[in-house]
């Protein structure tokens, strides 16, 4: 497994990372076969881990602990805060208030006294960036947190924070964690080169599109095709009939370069220069060993130019996707109307 440096944090990340959303009621629910299946990934020479407060009520990180026993010290363990973890609004968000219990929430799931990366879920209108990088500066200064980054930040709001930290004193951001790949390759306009211009190492996640590009025959009958990412399903959508037809062009040209198209998908996004390590996110053992046969597939320009023709650069062929809009000044009626 080839390893990058993380932004300019100094650490050293292998390109492939296993995403743990799918561990626990989310997906997967037997915790033994969970943590076999990040042993797997480890021995196969995988370091990052990436998982997150939120996934399952705190299901997954505490997987996660279970399977660090004793291994703890060669993985880079990453864990996110700031989505909803109750009813109670105070337990959400970018509050120093709320980021101090819930490192301490972490860190006992996680069974650890440190995470190498916390990263701030989704921005949060509702708090001063300045008080969060205060209070994520002060986990960095006790020695809880040894990087910070953020999540489903628009280029604005990277700069904002990056700003503030050097007007302020305060660390800064080190990382981006967004959704790509070859059906979703919106964040090519300005988030990714945003992200090279301050030096931040890119975490992203979704390469497969949600079964789109898994080989799957019909990408529709996957387990998320319900609840809320129903309408990245939905054939009567312009934006989702776009996307199969790009499937099934993308999968010939895989046939032709003699690889499944999973592999090409991946393949396709490590390729971009801007990106340190890309989650990889299986719910059995079988999609984590068919993921990692693919991890030293490399595409030749003449591939990436016919995946060009096929999905623009910078274009997301369904809106809908992003199924948690990063635009909440659009959205939340809170921010739009008194």
């Amino acid at each position: 497994m080839k390893r990058r440096i993380l932004g300019g944090t100094g650490i050293s990340v292998s390109e492939y990372a296993l995403g743990t959303m799918m561990f626990g009621t989310m997906g997967n629910t037997d915790h033994d076969e969970c943590v076999r299946m990040i042993h797997a990934a480890l021995d196969a020479g995988i370091n990052l881990l990436d998982t997150a407060d939120v996934y399952s009520g705190g299901e997954s990180e505490l997987i996660v602990g279970k399977a660090l026993k004793g291994r703890r010290d060669g993985v880079v363990l990453a864990t996110k805060f700031g989505l909803a973890m109750g009813d109670d609004a105070n337990r959400r968000g970018g509050s120093a208030r709320w980021i101090r219990r819930a490192v301490e929430d972490s860190l006992r799931r996680l069974d650890t006294d440190h995470i190498d990366l916390y990263q701030m879920h989704r921005p949060d209108p509702t708090t001063d960036i300045d008080e969060t990088l205060a209070a994520l500066s002060d986990l960095i200064r006790a020695g809880k947190v040894r990087a910070i980054g953020g999540s489903f930040f628009a280029p604005e709001e990277i700069v904002e924070a990056q700003w503030t930290a050097e007007r302020r004193g305060h660390h800064r951001l080190r990382t981006e964690q967004s959704p790509y790949s070859i059906l979703t390759r919106g964040i090519e306009n300005r988030v990714l080169p945003t992200a090279q211009r301050y030096g931040m190492g890119v975490l992203t996640f979704g390469p497969l599109n949600s079964g789109w590009l898994s080989g799957r025959a019909d990408p529709s009958t996957g387990h998320r095709n319900a609840g809320a990412g129903a309408k990245m399903f939905d054939l009567s959508q312009p934006g989702v009939r776009a996307k199969a037809d790009a499937v099934q062009k993308l999968t010939a040209l895989a046939a032709e370069a003699g690889m499944p198209i999973a592999h090409l998908a991946v393949a396709f996004v490590r390729s971009h220069p801007a990106v340190s390590s890309v989650l990889i996110g299986p719910r059995r053992p079988e999609h984590l060993a068919d993921l990692l046969a693919g991890a030293d597939v490399e595409l030749g320009d003449d591939v990436l130019d016919q995946i060009d023709d096929i999905v623009p650069p910078g274009v997301d062929l369904n809106p809908g996707d992003l199924y948690i809009d990063p635009t909440p000044a659009i959205t939340d009626k809170r921010l739009r109307r008194r």
